[in-house]
């Protein structure tokens, strides 16, 4: 079972929830879907919408024991594996369908052979998903799997990039366009909890400080002549093959928000906080786009990346395109 730590000064700490019960924030324990299957076939449909629904309120879904298998050697070789710890990659990352993994220090693993097990780690947990979360399946894309093996904490990186500062989830090169950011770790230490904070979902602070982090400003562009004349460019230079980042207004906003809740320091110290030990051989999934969240310790962590599809949604109006469209009064996807 998780670690729920005990609250100290402005550190609030969530309770382990059963399914179905409305809280902020709190973590869900699955107990009912294992590596075999569901406990109880007849309802596995029903189960799996009411999980994905958790998702989408923002709870995290805990399961004390992988369900799904890593095998042994897997483990052995990336508990051996070593990153060079510079600013300039966090992660030891693996691009599904390139068959690339880009990030480790040579000598320390053979690239061919690292990037097999990575490819199947990441078939295994897309496998596992269509089983867990079947309203969501076949209608995601696959997004970088990847490896995070230097320890989190005292780590030195730039302010945009440091992981133990809360924040929500945004990629400067891929643009999810509203579709959602679903994350899958598993933490591969043998001894060590990855140790995590997080805060009130997306729409609470998409309230208090959207303004301040400029979604009006780029809501305004939403009507601007320019806008239809530079997307067309933007594609044209995609044909031509320049590799130009489309971005929706949607996207423009998020990785704004993402650098103005880490410079945050009101944010940072005053926000209420649960503090959550994930231990060794554990699993969790959480959209990371909704749920402001740091990692304060840890090393050997597997992760792999969902785009979900907005479409697919079951609580769409929960979703942090719908929230801003609210706050905006204007459509920010293409």
């Amino acid at each position: 079972m998780v670690l729920c730590q005990r609250p100290s000064c402005a550190l609030i700490s969530s309770r382990l929830l059963p399914l179905g019960i409305e809280n902020n924030m709190s973590l869900i324990e699955v107990g009912d879907f294992s590596a075999s299957g569901w406990a109880v076939p007849s309802e596995a449909m029903e189960r799996s919408r009411r999980y994905c629904e958790g998702l989408e309120e923002g709870h995290i879904l805990f399961f004390s024991n992988t369900p799904f298998a890593i095998p042994v050697a897997h483990q052995s070789l990336l508990l051996n594996v070593r990153q060079p710890n510079t600013a300039r990659h966090k992660n030891i990352s693996y691009k599904p369908g390139r068959s690339r993994v880009q990030s480790f220090a040579r000598g320390t693993a053979d690239g061919k052979s690292l990037s097999e097990m990575m490819e199947s780690y990441s078939r295994t947990v897309v496998d596992w998903l269509q089983k867990f979360l079947v309203p969501y399946a076949g209608h995601w894309q696959v997004d970088f799997a990847s490896f995070r093996s230097i320890e989190e904490e005292g780590r030195d990186l730039p302010v945009s990039k440091r992981n133990d500062l809360l924040h929500i989830d945004a990629f400067p090169t891929r643009p999810s366009n509203g579709n959602r950011i679903l994350r899958v770790f598993t933490n591969l230490n043998p001894s060590q909890p990855r140790v995590w904070l997080t805060s009130d979902p997306f729409d609470v602070w998409a309230k208090q400080y959207g303004d301040s982090a400029g979604l009006l400003a780029i809501a305004g562009k939403a009507h601007s002549l320019l806008r239809p004349i530079r997307c067309r460019a933007v594609r044209l230079a995609r044909v031509a093959g320049i590799p130009v980042v489309d971005r929706p207004l949607y996207d423009q906003f998020m990785l704004a928000f993402h650098h103005y809740l880490k410079n945050n320091r009101e944010f940072q110290d005053r926000c209420p906080k649960s503090k959550w030990e994930f231990p060794p051989g554990s699993t969790w999934l959480v959209f990371t786009d909704m749920v402001p969240h740091a990692v304060l310790s840890g090393r050997f962590a597997l992760e792999q990346t969902f785009l979900i599809s907005r479409q697919a949604l079951l609580r769409p109006d929960l979703a942090p395109y719908r929230v801003l469209e609210r706050l905006a009064g204007v459509p920010l996807t293409d």
